[in-house]
């Protein structure tokens, strides 16, 4: 039962509802970025990657900026999950991502696409670059010591390094980032 409006006190009311309507501001944002975060790990799914992706384009295509979009597909994760437990890989996918958002600048985007799949895109980042952060991640994901309950595991993946070249659309940017992710783990190509 909602508190009946005092009309002997209108300063008193107004009050009120500004509380409200904060409380419910906040609880919409609240919402609203839950919808674009990963559940899991401390970066964005694939549904909030794609708007960062749409904006990057856009921005791109009007300022004529480049961008870089780098595809992961963690190499052995199946092996964790089979040999240390589920939760082992969802610890290993928590440390993927922080991995990932601590070696990449804060105006770059970092999303979990799905399963063991993260994306970063990278504004004002050339091919060359982007393939020199991808060269640079792959170091860090090997590098890092990755243990769950006292069991080590290794932590690396495979990426597929594409430049926005005016691609028509988000799916078909990071369709040729996972199709040359692809490339790389077959060790058919370099980065």
């Amino acid at each position: 039962m909602t508190d009946a409006p005092n009309i002997d006190d209108p300063a008193a009311e107004i009050a009120r509802l500004r509380a409200e309507v904060a409380a419910l501001t906040a609880r919409a944002e609240a919402a609203e970025a839950a919808a674009e975060h990963d559940v899991l790990t401390p970066v964005l799914n694939r549904r909030g990657f794609v708007a960062a992706m749409t904006r990057t384009m856009a921005y791109c295509t009007r300022y004529k900026v480049p961008a870089t979009l780098l595809y992961l597909d963690l190499d052995g994760f199946k092996a964790v999950n089979d040999t240390l437990g589920h939760a082992a890989g969802d610890a290993a996918l928590v440390r993927v991502a922080e991995l990932l958002v601590e070696n990449v600048r804060a105006t770059d985007a970092v999303g979990r696409l799905g399963g063991d799949e993260f994306a970063v895109l990278l504004l004002n980042a050339d091919m060359d670059s982007g393939r020199e952060k991808a060269a640079g991640l792959k170091a860090a994901l090997e590098g890092a010591d990755f243990a769950y309950d006292g069991q080590p595991a290794v932590l690396g993946g495979s990426f597929g390094v594409r430049a926005f070249t005016g691609q028509a659309d988000v799916e078909t940017w990071l369709a040729e980032a996972d199709a040359a992710m692809w490339v790389r783990k077959r060790g058919r190509s370099s980065l």
